[in-house]
C-alpha cells in the first residue's frame, strides 16, 4: 500500500485525482495540501509518513513542493508547469545528491504523449511546423508545458500560438506543411479525468526511477 500525499487537492486536477487515488486498492490518499487547507506539502508529508508526493499546484509553488520532497526524500510526480529548464537542472541535481526520483511530465493525458510522438515521427517529412495551444483563461503560464517539450522534440524553434479562454481545459494541434499539404495533429482534454490513468501509472511507478528529475510520462510507458 503506497501513501500518497496530493498538493494542490482542492484544485482542478487535485479534484479529479482525490476520489481516483480512494478508490484504487494498492493506493491510500495519506494527505492533502493546498493553501484553501492550510496545509503545505511539507506538512502534509510529514503527518502522512507519506511514500509518494503528487503536486498539481500553480508555477510560484512549483519549486517549493520540489524542495519539501527532496527534503523528506519522497519520491515525487510533479504536473505542475512553469519551472524554467534551469530551475528543473538545479532541482534535478539536488533532488539525485538526495537520492529522490522526481517525475515531471508536463502533461499526464496517454493521448497528448501520442500526440507528441506521432509529430515528432512526422516532422522530418514535412517542410515547416507551427503549434497552436487552448488552455482555460486560469491557467497561468504560456506556452504550456506540452507546446514546449512538443516543441522541443520537433527541434525547438517552432513558433507556438497560446490561447487563453473560458470555456477551454487543455487543447493542442501541431500542424505540418508541405507543398500542396498540411498534416493537423490534434489532442483535446475535455476533463481533467483524462489526466488520472497517466498520473496513478506515475504515483506507482516513480519509485523505481533513477534519482534525480525524469522528464516525460513516455519514461514510464
Amino acid at each position: 500500500m503506497l501513501r500518497v500525499v496530493i498538493s494542490g487537492a482542492t484544485g482542478a486536477v487535485g479534484r479529479a485525482l482525490v476520489p481516483a487515488i480512494e478508490s484504487e486498492p494498492d493506493l491510500e490518499l495519506a494527505g492533502r495540501a493546498a493553501p484553501s487547507l492550510g496545509v503545505t506539502l511539507a506538512g502534509a508529508i510529514a503527518d502522512a509518513n507519506a511514500d509518494v508526493a503528487v503536486d498539481f499546484t500553480v508555477p510560484a509553488a512549483a519549486r517549493d513542493a520540489c524542495e519539501a520532497a527532496i527534503a523528506a526524500r519522497v519520491p515525487l510526480v510533479i504536473g505542475t508547469t512553469g519551472l524554467t529548464p534551469e530551475a528543473r537542472q538545479e532541482v534535478g541535481a539536488r533532488a539525485r545528491d538526495a537520492g529522490v526520483p522526481i517525475l515531471f511530465a508536463p502533461n499526464f493525458a496517454i493521448g497528448a504523449v501520442l500526440m507528441m510522438r506521432f509529430a515528432e515521427q512526422a516532422r522530418p517529412h514535412m517542410d515547416a511546423v507551427e503549434i497552436v495551444e487552448l488552455h482555460a483563461d486560469t491557467k497561468r503560464d504560456a506556452p504550456s508545458g506540452t507546446a514546449l517539450a512538443t516543441a522541443a522534440r520537433l527541434g525547438g524553434d517552432v513558433p507556438i500560438h497560446s490561447v487563453r479562454l473560458p470555456g477551454l481545459v487543455a487543447h493542442q494541434e501541431v500542424i505540418l506543411g508541405a507543398r500542396g499539404q498540411t498534416l493537423s495533429l490534434r489532442h483535446d482534454t475535455t476533463s481533467r479525468e483524462a489526466f488520472v490513468p497517466g498520473v496513478l501509472l506515475a504515483i506507482r511507478r516513480v519509485g523505481d526511477l533513477e534519482p534525480g528529475m525524469t522528464a516525460g510520462l513516455e519514461a514510464i510507458l
